[in-house]
């Protein structure tokens, strides 16, 4: 129902929305079973041993499963990115002066907490943009380190499906076991262990952007009372009149 001097302004699209839930559920469901193989925190409630039920197998195959509904969302997301008859999100990470000065009028309206709002809030901003472009780059991160620990596994070069599926992620992630080192200060011999270690920072990387895109969202709801945390349910805020474009 519209507010009286708002207009309704669609923000996101059936398949955006749904697309957010399905990472929102796949990011948890990655994280408890991530944090499990990286350290198992809990035990069965059965008097079986944990090994005879194959807990450690469950939370793998769970953590590989999320992790390819990921590789099919970023594919998608990459593709919208450029091609979506929506909105082009890559417009707004564009180094261009509107963006900068968009970019930097948001920051401040946000560091000076609502006193200062020099930019329209009805469609997607630069800041918001660039937000979350960190944040599919983290994801492609964790899914590339990820599936380099993946592929050690398959140490005979073979799987279900033949050669090919080992052989294509040791070509497209061997890279990360070098930059991996590098980014933890560059050892002399570079070792799974620094994906491990990278894969585990980068997993609390996001969580923080998390937990900033959930307080964001709040903030601008109050803020601004344009129902922006309502986005990601009906698809659509309120904007005033005057600033609709």
């Amino acid at each position: 129902m519209s507010k009286p001097g708002y207009k309704q302004v669609k923000r996101m699209t059936v398949f955006m929305r749904l697309n957010h839930w399905v990472v929102a559920i796949c990011m948890v469901a990655a994280v408890i079973t991530g944090l499990y193989i990286g350290h198992p925190y809990y035990q069965t409630f059965i008097a079986d041993p944990a090994v005879d039920k194959y807990v450690m197998a469950w939370n793998r195959w769970v953590h590989f499963m999320v992790a390819i509904i990921f590789d099919v969302s970023s594919i998608v997301i990459a593709y919208l990115y450029f091609f979506s008859r929506f909105e082009k999100p890559y417009k707004k990470i564009i180094p261009t002066g509107a963006n900068i000065k968009e970019f930097f009028e948001v920051l401040i309206n946000l560091l000076t907490l609502n006193r200062r709002k020099n930019f329209e809030s009805s469609h997607s901003d630069s800041f918001n943009a660039v937000f979350f472009f960190i944040f599919h780059v983290l994801l492609l991160w964790m899914l590339l380190t990820g599936l380099q620990l993946y592929v050690h596994g398959l140490e005979s070069g073979l799987s279900s499906i033949g050669k090919w599926w080992p052989a294509m992620l040791h070509w497209a992630t061997d890279w990360t076991i070098p930059a991996s080192a590098w980014l933890l200060g560059g050892g002399a011999m570079p070792t799974l262990m620094d994906v491990r270690i990278v894969h585990h920072l980068s997993m609390w990387l996001i969580i923080t952007w998390v937990a900033f895109h959930i307080y964001y969202q709040v903030w601008r709801t109050i803020f601004w009372k344009e129902s922006d945390i309502a986005i990601v349910v009906g698809g659509t805020k309120f904007v005033k009149e005057d600033k609709e474009g």
